[in-house]
């Protein structure tokens, strides 16, 4: 999957001799190692010449055109020329010659002005584009425009929240703004055979994401920062330098989905696939990429760890083997379930961890309890106080608030709507349908764990629901989006239920913004229903249209910010989707 020197025929280099002496040397020798960082980083090389084709060509031509300037000015005085920094792709300092930064800064800059001129077009009526919110509480309660009310009569929680999957505990994926119709792409970030399994998360005008590339028998994973108007790049990182050995660590495929602290600060992701071992829970600087912390794991983090505070909550989920789904052993020999586990979030010292039987769930935490599943071999909800060992001593209170079991495993995420908790469970999982399907969405009460009411549905629901203004949106494994009535008595509470592509699993968390719902399909397809009654108003395809996902892996959940939407694919990258925003 990496290209090797004898694979780089889509870079062209050009030699040019001349016979200007040493005045030609710095320029000669800043191109040559622009050129070299690029070949010496096959990654990074295949990436700019499939994204870019024609980079190679203004290369060459901005280097004869050098040339030719260096020649006319021969009796100017020289300028030191500086090695370009170390790192990925270190920018150029006022010195560098550096050809490769030249041409890609004009092409930013053109790109920047269509963007802006697209902008303009896609304002809203009144001439102003809608904004790119940071991230509330409030979810879906939050106004859906800044000239008017909230659309529930709850009281905003000023206090500053992490953004977590899904954006908050409501797990609604929209952070506020307009809600936009009629899509079209504006921009897509993609990297050859690279999937975008993990949900992006936006906060003020960068968006954060992690990518997945098979590479059998192992994959590789990144981490990066974009900008939100114009999709380039601010950071990425895919190697770091492991804190305790020195030696250098290449990132594993993501499927967690990245969180940022209250402050901004931290990035905080899970590491690893389900069949994969020996993963990191990983802590980055939001600004830079840089690497915080690792924290050090048997197994892997599937599942998209919560911040509260200082603290940081992930499950550690188990690998099942076999006709029986027992967990594998670890280096010791003996199977083990996995657990739940709690770090300091400004220096990853690990506060506890508890065992909790393939935790796989994306956990919630909210005023000093962490709730969260159990999947295969577990089957339950638990609900956690996050203080240390310690802490709980002298308040004389267990680890455990309460735990409740649940009829089929519990992996989906956890939401919060209220006083209740709502985790979508079932047989089967995002890989394999179950030859006897069966679901069910379970209320709990958040104080006791009391089953407030049930839904059983006719297959599992594995991604995340979406909760606000007295509905529920859940993704089926049939191919359904269904909604629910929070308020019903007793009895049904299904509102209306939709199929997106056929029967093709709905796996991806569906985002709500009280108007509208943004829905994907396994298979790649994007729909977007009115959340009144179901119908759909608008279907894409978000997969290449020259490459169709053929793994059924689009599974990340669309996030809707300031009247855009960001949304990741099996083989279109990781895009943001404009339209006319209508409410």
């Amino acid at each position: 999957m990496f290209c090797t020197l004898s694979d780089a025929t889509c870079l062209g280099v050009v030699p040019v001799f001349v016979n200007a002496g040493a005045a030609l040397l710095p320029a000669i020798l800043a191109g040559v190692a622009s050129v070299a960082a690029l070949i010496f980083n096959p990654r990074a090389l295949v990436r700019l010449c499939k994204a870019k084709p024609h980079i190679p060509l203004l290369i060459v031509m901005v280097a004869v055109g050098g040339y030719f300037a260096v020649t006319w000015v021969l009796g100017q005085p020289d300028q030191a020329a500086q090695s370009p920094a170390a790192g990925r792709r270190a920018p150029a300092s006022e010195n560098d010659n550096d050809w490769a930064q030249v041409a890609l800064e004009i092409l930013r800059q053109e790109e920047r002005a269509k963007v802006r001129e697209f902008l303009r077009a896609a304002a809203k009526p009144d001439g102003k584009t809608p904004p790119t919110d940071t991230v509330t509480n409030n979810g879906p309660n939050a106004s859906q425009d800044p000239t008017e009310p909230p659309a529930t009569p709850d009281p905003p929680d000023e206090t500053p929240r992490a953004a977590i999957f899904r954006g908050d505990a409501s797990r609604c994926g929209y952070l506020g703004g307009g809600s936009p119709l009629e899509l079209t792409q504006l921009w897509p970030f993609a990297e050859p055979d690279t999937m975008y399994l993990s949900s992006p998360i936006v906060v003020g005008d960068a968006v954060y994401g992690a990518s997945c590339l098979l590479d059998p028998p192992t994959n590789y994973g990144a981490i990066f920062c974009l900008d939100a108007d114009t999709g380039e790049e601010r950071w990425y990182t895919d190697v770091v330098d492991d804190p305790a050995t020195g030696e250098e660590i290449e990132f594993k495929g993501f499927f967690s989905s990245p969180a940022i602290s209250a402050d901004g600060k931290y990035l905080v992701i899970g590491q690893g696939l389900h069949s994969e071992s020996n993963c990191q829970l990983v802590c980055l600087e939001a600004d830079t990429g840089k690497l915080k912390w690792l924290v050090q794991t048997p197994l892997h983090i599937e599942g998209s760890p919560a911040i509260e505070g200082d603290v940081v909550i992930a499950g550690v989920g188990a690998i099942e083997v076999g006709d029986d789904h027992k967990p594998a052993g670890d280096p010791a020999g003996a199977g083990h379930p996995g657990y739940v586990l709690a770090v300091r979030l400004s220096d990853g010292k690990e506060l506890w961890k508890h065992q909790v039987n393939d935790p796989e769930s994306s956990p919630v935490v909210d005023r000093g309890i962490a709730y969260i599943g159990s999947g295969i071999n577990g089957s339950k909800v638990v609900a956690l106080r996050i203080e240390t060992d310690e802490e709980l001593k002298q308040k004389g209170l267990e680890r455990v608030a309460w735990e409740v079991d649940t009829p089929y495993p519990a992996t989906g995420t956890v939401t919060l709507a209220g006083d209740l908790v709502l985790i979508g469970c079932g047989k089967g999982d995002y890989v394999f349908a179950a030859p006897d399907p069966a679901g069910v969405v379970l209320a709990l009460d958040r104080a006791t764990g009391e089953i407030r009411w049930q839904q059983h549905l006719d297959d599992a629901v594995l991604g995340p629901i979406a909760a606000a203004g007295g509905k529920a949106i859940c993704p089926v494994r049939n191919g359904e989006v269904i909604a629910l009535d929070l308020g019903a008595a007793e009895g049904d509470r299904v509102l209306w239920r939709q199929k997106i592509s056929e029967d093709t699993p709905v796996l991806a968390g569906p985002a709500f913004t009280g108007d509208y719902v943004y829905a994907v399909s396994q298979d790649g397809y994007l729909a977007v229903l009115d959340a009144a009654d179901g119908s759909v108003l608008q279907r894409l395809y978000i997969n290449a249209e020259d490459k169709p996902g053929e793994m059924g892996l689009s599974v990340s959940s669309p996030i809707v910010s300031g009247g855009r939407v960001y949304v990741g694919s099996e083989t279109g990258g990781l895009q943001c989707l404009v339209g006319k925003v209508l409410k």
